[in-house]
């Protein structure tokens, strides 16, 4: 795929990711068994986005998982403020596996408007473990331990925005422990879920919404004239609310709406938002094929 001559690619470092490595001889076989991803299909160096679920399939956590070119492990790159949880979740299912999960001080940057894989003219394979962003062809690349010399020319906040125009949802910021379900944060269209892996925690849930058209509501990008309020701020249409903000930065945001919603102004705090959901999402925002016996 090329790109326009002369793109200048973005460089951010993300504070707020943390890696988690799993090694051991049952890593894949573990972590297999409990989450939404296809793990035992990922080569080397290949990526997947994934989330582990409670058993009615509502959301915990989301990160992204990175087979190590080189070393017989596995990398998780995920929510610093959910790392520690994450890895102890994962500890209480260990048994007798053959696994270890540490936390690492390994660097997490997004790359975004490369051109193909380099960066200033050199392969980003060649500075750090590089993969692509694996839910959409032009979110980018991220990086994991980067050199120490690794400039960073833009900031978190140009990459948030960079993501949200994109629809991209931040898993800590968009969903809601225990009750986002993995459908609603769009993890159905952006390949965060493996439709023919065997079960896991949650997949009952999962699977049932897809085959039976249940969703009820979807992470839908939004705009406005001014920068928005705190996530959680009620969206109304015709006085009756059908959504919440969910993170936003400046004039962008994911909000939280229900499916099939008539062409009328949004309101939320004042503010008027225009929905701007990208082509991969705007089928899915069409009233459901049924309304009974989804999940609230």
């Amino acid at each position: 795929m090329s790109s326009p001559a002369h793109s200048t690619p973005h460089i951010a470092r993300l504070s707020d990711r943390t890696v988690i490595r799993l090694t051991g001889a049952d890593r894949v076989r573990f972590l297999q068994g409990l989450v939404t991803a296809d793990i035992a299909a990922l080569g080397p160096n290949d990526a997947a986005w994934s989330a582990c679920l409670t058993p009615q399939g509502r959301w915990q956590t989301d990160f992204f998982v990175l087979a190590h070119p080189d070393d017989p492990c596995l990398l998780l790159d995920c929510a610093t403020t959910q790392a520690e949880a994450l890895r102890t979740q994962l500890l209480r299912f260990r048994l007798r596996s053959d696994v270890a999960i540490d936390l690492t001080g390994l660097s997490v940057h997004a790359v975004w408007e490369a051109a193909t894989d380099s960066v200033a003219g050199e392969t980003l394979l060649e500075n750090a473990l590089s993969y692509r962003d694996p839910r959409l062809d032009n979110a980018g690349w991220r990086l994991i331990d980067a050199p120490p010399t690794t400039t960073a020319n833009a900031t978190e906040q140009d990459y948030a925005l960079h993501r949200l125009a994109l629809g991209l949802p931040d898993g800590v910021q968009d969903c809601e422990a225990g009750r986002t379900l993995a459908a609603e944060a769009n993890m159905d269209l952006l390949g965060g879920i493996s439709w023919g892996k065997g079960c896991y925690m949650g997949q009952e849930v999962t699977a049932r919404m897809r085959y039976r058209g249940l969703v009820k509501r979807r992470l839908v990008p939004v705009a406005a004239t001014a920068p928005l309020p705190a996530p959680g701020t009620p969206i109304e249409q015709n006085g009756v609310e059908v959504g919440t903000l969910r993170s936003s930065q400046d004039h962008l945001a994911l909000a939280m709406l229900k499916t099939g919603l008539p062409p009328a102004p949004l309101l939320c705090a004042g503010h008027t938002l225009t929905p701007r959901p990208p082509a991969w999402l705007a089928e899915a925002l069409q009233p459901p094929a049924s309304s009974n016996s989804a999940p609230d």
